[in-house]
């Protein structure tokens, strides 16, 4: 997979002033953006949040999920800290797809958990590839990060593919009644950390 860099204009948020990066995949259909704030050639490692596409979540204020939650903190965050990035990765639904996502709603309505509900559909946990976003690192010159994440499994994909993660910043937020069992989940079978510990460890 290749990006391409395209576009970049100024996104003023209730939080601050980003810019906003457009990357084209030349192979594929997604895109994939950056949202970056303040100057981030001055800060070595850089505060940064990959943060998958979540359409229930991020723009329609779902309840099932911590992924709105999420988003709003990072940018908060990043905006406070006075500089970092963004990066929007389209791909919705831990990479099952919106439609396969809504069918997973579906069955954990009828008990399941999302892993078992992804295993039902014939996926594993979590499909993601990151390698877009490793891409989109490397384009903008960036080789060390203080992620903004509690997954485990992005920490491994990104330090396999040579990303230098010099320390793990919590982002714990938005646990409800409609939300917990998700939560307990990734905590349980996916490995998700949710107890405060700001330093990185393998």
């Amino acid at each position: 997979m290749n990006l391409k860099k395209k576009f970049k204009a100024k996104l003023p948020t209730p939080w601050g002033d980003f810019f906003i990066i457009g990357f084209e995949e030349e192979i594929g259909i997604k895109n994939h953006i950056a949202l970056i704030y303040g100057d981030i050639s001055l800060a070595d490692p850089i505060l940064t949040r990959i943060h998958s596409e979540c359409l229930t979540g991020d723009a329609l204020f779902s309840l099932r999920c911590d992924c709105g939650f999420q988003l709003e903190s990072a940018l908060i965050t990043i905006a406070k800290a006075g500089s970092g990035l963004l990066i929007y990765h389209r791909q919705e639904g831990r990479n099952i797809g919106l439609l396969n996502k809504i069918h997973a709603y579906y069955l954990q309505d009828k008990g399941l958990d999302t892993v078992e509900a992804n295993h039902k559909l014939g996926f594993s946990a979590d499909e993601r590839d990151f390698t877009p976003c490793v891409e989109i690192l490397k384009l903008l010159k960036i080789n060390n990060i203080r992620l903004l994440t509690n997954n485990p499994f992005k920490i491994k994909k990104l330090k396999n593919a040579g990303i230098n993660i010099v320390e793990r910043v919590d982002l714990i937020v938005g646990r409800n009644p409609k939300n917990s069992k998700y939560l307990d989940t990734k905590a349980n079978k996916m490995g998700h950390f949710f107890s405060k510990r700001n330093n990185f460890h393998d």
